[in-house]
């Protein structure tokens, strides 16, 4: 028994050891992601604000590590600054095969995100699931991904063009040069209440698809190996209620940035 105890004790001592080892890897963690999906991520002059990066933020205060939050351009942009190593992780982003040669995603997903076509109110069109947008022609932002299943979909079957920004795809909408536009539900209604075109569209139901978004470490991040801890955190937040009271801060937050200035 007294072995037994021993060993445990042993145990403990060499993980707390290398959480620590870990934590002093990581000296700050720089953090970007999409700078066009409120509530989750936005930006907010020179920096990514949102549900996402208070949770990130929250995390690695627990863990003692500095958080830098970083605007690095587009959303494609934001995935080459990990890819290649200038941030460390990535926030509010899905999963696909080609991200993870690149990305260390964090488990659990931290919230399920409802994507959706939208069309212009007046030329809506019968629409049950992804089988309907075939012949069409649609319009998302460059650099989106909707899962391995569905991107295979777009490529094999749709008639889809990228625009530089969900401002543009919903330009492309309203013009009438795209029949339809493929977006997430809240940031789609947040973008398009920013532009005062939110009574122009409308959503089709059912949901295209809802997908996990996670957050992910850069493979060439010296944070990458505290993935176990931020996932723990995650299960904590996101079932002990503070990660829903960051997406009520992080709507507040959004709604009294696109008042007017006084």
């Amino acid at each position: 028994m007294k072995r037994i105890i021993c060993l445990g004790v042993f145990v403990a001592l060499t993980l707390t050891g290398n959480a620590a080892f870990a934590a002093d890897a990581c000296a700050k963690l720089t953090v970007t992601g999409h700078p066009q999906y409120p509530v989750i991520a936005y930006k907010d002059g020179d920096r990514i604000a949102g549900a996402a990066p208070m949770l990130v933020k929250a995390i690695a205060n627990d863990l003692k590590i500095p958080v830098e939050s970083k605007f690095t351009g587009s959303w494609f942009d934001a995935q080459a600054a990990t890819r290649e190593g200038k941030a460390d992780m990535i926030v509010g982003i899905y999963y696909n095969d080609e991200r993870a040669t690149y990305l260390d995603y964090v488990q659990p997903a931290f919230v399920y995100d409802p994507v959706v076509v939208f069309v212009v109110k007046g030329k809506e069109f019968p629409f049950t699931d992804q089988e309907d947008l075939i012949g069409k022609k649609g319009v998302t932002n460059h650099g989106e991904s909707y899962g391995t299943e569905f991107d295979a979909f777009i490529q094999e079957k749709l008639t889809l063009a990228r625009s530089n920004g969900i401002d543009e795809a919903f330009n492309d909408l309203l013009s009438g040069k795209a029949d339809y536009m493929i977006a997430g539900y809240y940031p789609g209604l947040a973008e398009a209440a920013k532009l005062g075109v939110k009574d122009q569209i409308e959503a089709l139901n059912p949901a295209l698809l809802s997908a996990e978004m996670f957050v992910a470490f850069s493979k060439k991040s010296p944070c990458r190996s505290l993935a176990p801890e931020f996932g723990q955190g995650i299960t904590a937040m996101t079932t002990d209620g503070r990660f829903n009271k960051m997406l009520t801060d992080a709507i507040v937050a959004w709604d009294n940035a696109q008042q007017p200035k006084k």
